[in-house]
């Protein structure tokens, strides 16, 4: 981390130069992104990199396979420290001169290992006179509160019903425990970035939203606009649009599809199944733009979402298992019709009281009833009993649980 700082910040301050001829402000760029990329290929990828060569060379010549330790935070604080580069180099923000400053930025702590992933551009004022108060830390408080709960209370227990059925019970038992990690992810991924997000207004800093109620989206298309913001303005900003985007002819703009979704399959971990997984949305997402859209249009509103919801689930199953033998099973057993043990039964029956909360909680509906309070007196204090309410929870669950797990651990 401490390298990435200096080499961005020595080479925005390259970039920054206005006597820098067009030439060699370029080459400085291109270098820049070679030592960003080459760091987080070294860290990230070089395992499997050997373990891939190695399947088809010759037993002979195979390589050895090295375990390097991930950095926690890798992937976003490299991202970040790109867009920065990237930025000056395009003129849209002038180069920080404060190593300090710059170092505060690539390190902060909020969101330092679970994102969002931050653009200088959005915070760089906040760095240098943000102003803490009374309001904005509350609201902050009452933000990580609210991440805690979705993390500890909802993510956590999805955890425990996908571990339990992901290897066992019939057909029902697979669709359930599909559904599950679906619910699990969201919570996971979106309470960690509400408590970053809280975090920041704490310390007197406001991030974009990273999560925008994904599960009501009535196409793919829309799912990704509301799925981990940061990480799709990312790769739109600074890889699609130069590649040309839509701009070069339909051939041109399915390549550059498939190249922005392949990397960003890659990005979420080294393995193959986070290819397919990429290239899986690289399908939807093209079909969908050139025929599959129209189709969506004539249908309910409902429906469409029911379809995204189960679509989405599929692809979260890519995403969940590593071992493609492992995966093959899981699939078979969606559409398998196998019976249920009466184990598997009970389990179901067990947690679908908490699937529908989790369920209605990944929908606005809790804060459009919320917001039905504004103005009124009780407003203040319903809310602070129920985060009170939900800290309590949190903490006892946490006392209690042995089981929490991070998702995104791999970043």
């Amino acid at each position: 981390m401490v390298f990435t700082i200096l080499l961005n910040y020595l080479s925005g301050r390259l970039l920054g130069k206005p006597e820098q001829k067009p030439g060699r402000r370029k080459t400085v760029l291109v270098l820049a992104l070679v030592l960003n990329l080459s760091l987080l290929g070294f860290f990230k990828y070089a395992g499997f990199l050997a373990r891939t060569l190695n399947a088809l060379l010759p037993a002979a010549l195979r390589l050895p396979v090295p375990e390097i330790p991930l950095p926690i935070g890798i992937s976003f604080y490299i991202f970040q420290s790109m867009s920065y580069t990237i930025d000056v180099y395009r003129g849209q923000v002038p180069p920080q001169r404060n190593l300090l400053t710059f170092g505060t930025y690539v390190s902060l702590f909020p969101q330092l290992i679970a994102g969002p992933i931050v653009r200088y551009r959005d915070v760089a004022q906040q760095l240098e006179s943000r102003r803490e108060n009374l309001p904005q830390a509350a609201a902050g408080v009452q933000l990580f509160i609210l991440g805690l709960a979705k993390k500890i209370l909802l993510a956590n227990r999805m955890g425990e019903l996908w571990e339990t059925l992901k290897g066992s019970g019939g057909t029902l038992a697979a669709w359930v425990c599909m559904f599950a990690y679906t619910l699990q992810i969201y919570f996971d991924f979106s309470g960690y970035s509400d408590m970053a997000i809280g975090l920041g207004r704490m310390f007197g800093f406001e991030f974009l939203p990273n999560f925008d109620y994904p599960y009501i989206s009535r196409s793919v298309t829309e799912f990704w606009r509301r799925w981990h913001i940061s990480l799709g303005t990312w790769f739109r900003e600074y890889v699609y649009i130069p590649l040309g985007g839509n701009r070069r002819g339909k051939a041109r703009w399915l390549l550059n599809l498939f190249i922005v979704w392949g990397l960003t399959g890659l990005w979420h971990g080294a393995s193959w199944n986070f290819v397919l997984w990429g290239l899986f949305y690289a399908l939807l997402l093209s079909a969908e733009k050139l025929f599959l859209l129209k189709g969506l249009e004539r249908l309910p509103g409902a429906v469409r979402c029911l379809l995204v919801f189960v679509t989405v689930s599929l692809g979260w199953v890519l995403f969940s298992f590593p071992d493609m033998g492992e995966l093959s099973a899981f699939l078979l057993r969606l559409v398998s019709a196998e019976g249920e043990t009466a184990v598997s039964l009970n389990r179901i029956l067990a947690y679908l009281p908490l699937m529908g909360v989790s369920l209605l909680a990944a929908t606005p509906l809790p804060k459009t009833l919320y917001h039905r309070l504004d103005g009124k007196r009780v407003q203040a204090p319903l809310l602070l009993l129920w985060l009170s309410l939900l800290m309590l929870l949190c903490v006892a669950a946490l006392a209690s649980q042995s089981y929490n797990p991070f998702i995104y651990f791999r970043f």
